[in-house]
């Protein structure tokens, strides 16, 4: 009986601590801007603008200097945006997430860890070849990196996975990219794709 009191417990101290304001992620699509998001869930309701403030600092020998958020509009509601004057690899950073001038949050990182590249574009899959039997189908799957991603001067060097699935199968299968054909796939599935 203690230990579902505990377990209680706990459950209800980790649900509440995600209904406090919180930093839900860093992240940079190509190393040269980056952007930070919060959750406030508009927490407290009374709050006017102005309130709610993102700190940084950049971390160094020569001490810290916190300055507010350079941008809080670009990248949306409740998120502070870094353009390239503001953003550098390789030094930490640190952010912290103020209401009414109460910390509620602390997240440190650098750039290059906070990397997330936006999705491939132009998707697309062509029917090669099916089979005598009409049973398989040899697909050729293309796509570019995305227009953030600096791939001509090597700044950023995306890897791909893709997987396909049958309609109706629930387990994904994995592609080498590195061929050009995906080949035996079932004519009547459909082709679906994952990439990180």
């Amino acid at each position: 009986l203690s230990l579902k009191r505990f377990t209680l417990s706990l459950y209800l101290l980790c649900a509440l601590a995600l209904l406090e304001p919180h930093i839900i992620q860093c992240r940079s699509p190509e190393m040269e801007t980056f952007s930070c998001y919060w959750y406030t869930d508009d927490f407290p309701h009374e709050l006017e603008p102005g309130k709610i403030q993102l700190l940084y600092c950049i971390r160094s020998s020569e001490g810290e200097e916190w300055k507010d958020c350079p941008d809080y509009t670009t990248s949306g509601e409740n998120s502070c945006y870094f353009n390239a004057s503001f953003t550098s690899i390789w030094v930490p950073y640190s952010v912290r997430l103020y209401i009414a001038d109460q910390l509620y949050d602390e997240k440190d990182f650098r750039v290059e860890d906070i990397v997330i590249p936006d999705p491939p574009v132009g998707l697309n899959w062509t029917v090669l070849n099916t089979s005598p039997s009409g049973v398989y189908t040899d697909v050729e799957v293309t796509w570019k990196p995305p227009p953030s991603a600096d791939v001509q001067n090597g700044w950023l060097i995306p890897f791909y996975q893709l997987q396909y699935k049958d309609v109706n199968a629930t387990e994904w299968h994995e592609v080498c990219i590195a061929r050009a054909k995906l080949r035996d796939l079932p004519q009547a599935g459909a082709i679906q794709r994952y990439w990180e």
